[in-house]
């Protein structure tokens, strides 16, 4: 049996594996099932169509698959589909999808959601992120893996924010962000590449500089979208150990839906 106290609230159409720890006061609604080693802190509540992977730590007052707060939302079963290893701080909101997108809210493995953050309807975020306190998400917002989210910034629904990317604090982010970008600013204006980050990660100096060539192409040379991407694929072919890299970037480019701002440099 799960680790439950007295005053937990477990519905018993839930589905925890025995080595679920459920603190007190805390509420499990029905159509939730969550894995081994996962503790759910002190008043938190888990809600709708939930599954959460293994040993994630909800700490106290989160509220976790909550319907969308979106007017079209008709009470049609939607999700929300939690992966392993993630640490979410308090008073954290994370949606349900709907119907006018995939159906379903995601956040991967890894992943250190801190305290106050709202992830709204049919995110999808990856793995390894770190979202610091109070950054608000709007719905339909993609993260990519690594990518770094300074506290109290906010983002326009719709938005894509690109894997290894760094935004600094109290960003209004508009448009999307590129891969490996570091940036901040009222509006989020870039400022280079995320170097340092990507040091961290075992990126060599070679594959840095290629990204800051990659970056100039995007944003310097003020060349039109389509010879950008053509130049970033000359790149590739000249540095073969930094294609995949450049690849990341390129597949950026062709999913991008709210283009990424580049006169404002």
């Amino acid at each position: 049996m799960a680790k439950i106290h007295p005053t937990a609230i477990v519905h018993e159409g839930a589905d925890l594996h025995e080595s679920v720890e459920v603190k007190a006061y805390a509420v499990i609604h029905e159509n939730v099932k969550i894995g081994e080693g996962t503790i759910v802190g002190e008043h938190c509540v888990i809600d709708g169509h939930t599954t959460i992977g293994k040993n994630n730590v909800f700490y106290r007052f989160c509220s976790i698959g909550g319907i969308p707060q979106d007017k079209k939302y008709n009470n049609e079963i939607t999700y929300l589909e939690i992966g392993d290893n993630n640490t979410i701080r308090e008073y954290v909101t994370i949606n349900t999808g709907t119907s006018q997108d995939v159906g379903v809210t995601r956040l991967g493995n890894d992943n250190w959601i801190m305290a106050y953050v709202h992830i709204a309807h049919d995110c999808q975020i990856g793995s390894h992120t770190i979202i610091a306190n109070t950054v608000q998400l709007a719905g339909h917002i993609h993260v990519g893996d690594w990518a770094i989210i300074g506290g109290m910034s906010a983002a326009h629904q719709f938005i894509h924010i690109g894997a290894h990317s760094m935004t600094g604090g109290m960003s209004s982010i508009r448009q999307d962000i590129p891969p490996y970008v570091l940036g901040a600013g009222q509006p989020y204006k870039p400022a280079g590449i995320n170097s340092e980050g990507l040091k961290r990660r075992g990126f060599t100096a070679e594959q840095i500089q290629v990204l800051r060539e990659a970056y100039k192409v995007i944003y310097l040379r003020q060349l039109p979208l389509p010879d950008a991407i053509t130049e970033l694929k000359r790149l590739q072919g000249q540095h073969p150990d930094c294609a995949d890299h450049l690849q990341v970037f390129l597949d950026f480019f062709s999913t991008s839906g709210r283009g990424i701002g580049r006169n404002n440099h």
